[in-house]
């Protein structure tokens, strides 16, 4: 079974980057906005910042509290909006449930929206229209696969998951690279049969190890999108990496798979913001 690591793609988003980087005036700016401690969202902080910084580009952190106003903070983030210094926005989600989250995503400037949470760049994912921003997790699926040469054209491909972060997004760029897509989701019936029907799976469900060797089909490939911690406290993803071998061709490990990749789409996404300006 062939290991699809991120790091390939990673290194290959990095020169895409710094040969971009010597046509540009100007470094760019990635915005990181934060509410509060969540331990994840200040773990993803940090990794975006080391990978950014490494790739050669310039990133600032606004962190704000827990228990800031809704008022206080569309004020805050309106500042952010509209620095001109500031070349991009990576808004770290879910908020708290006292701003109210679909204001900010109607706020915040398209062409600044590298995760592609704004209305605008999502209704251009459903189109088929490239000039907006997807969400970073759902375009480094799409690396990997180019990245190993793995033909979509015509694919049978079953995603797992219908978030709007993941499930929905990756079902419109796999559509757009001519797969066939089946989207499904935890209330699917008879689930196993649909993913071992599909030549590529895309596991985006959320639950660890959900999806073993029963939901593969043989020499299938498995993508695993899913971030969680196991019984003995350790990362896994949806997908029983350990009851592959034998059955898939291909894999994503988790750690080390499609999350290392979600940072180096978002730097490309702020380099490809720079030249929109």
């Amino acid at each position: 079974m062939l290991e699809l690591r991120g790091k390939k793609v990673s290194d290959g988003i990095k020169k895409y980057v710094s040969k971009e980087l010597e046509t540009l005036s100007f470094v760019p700016k990635l915005a990181i906005v934060r509410v509060g401690e969540n331990p994840d969202d200040m773990s993803y902080e940090r990794g975006a910042t080391k990978k950014l910084k490494s790739f050669g580009l310039d990133v600032a952190s606004y962190v704000f509290p827990q228990d800031i106003s809704d008022e206080d903070f569309k004020k805050a983030f309106k500042d952010i909006n509209e620095d001109d210094e500031v070349t991009g926005i990576l808004l770290l989600r879910p908020l708290p449930r006292t701003i109210n989250e679909k204001d900010i995503e109607n706020m915040i400037d398209p062409k600044k929206d590298l995760d592609g949470i704004s209305p605008i760049n999502i209704a251009k994912v459903f189109a088929g229209d490239t000039s907006g921003f997807s969400p970073c997790t759902a375009e480094a699926v799409i690396e990997v696969l180019k990245a190993y040469d793995i033909e979509l054209t015509g694919k049978r491909v079953t995603v797992v998951g219908r978030s709007m972060v993941v499930g929905k997004p990756v079902s419109m760029l796999l559509l757009k690279e001519n797969a066939t897509v089946t989207m499904t989701h935890t209330r699917t019936v008879d689930l196993k049969k649909t993913c071992s029907d599909a030549e590529i799976v895309v596991a985006a469900a959320g639950r660890a190890k959900m999806l073993n060797s029963d939901y593969c089909g043989q020499d299938a490939v498995m993508i695993d999108v899913g971030i969680n911690v196991d019984e003995n406290g350790k990362l896994c993803g949806d997908v029983d990496y350990a009851t592959l071998d034998g059955k898939a061709s291909a894999a994503t490990p988790v750690p080390g798979g499609v999350g290392t990749v979600t940072t180096a789409v978002l730097a490309k996404h702020l380099i490809q913001a720079a030249k929109m300006r």
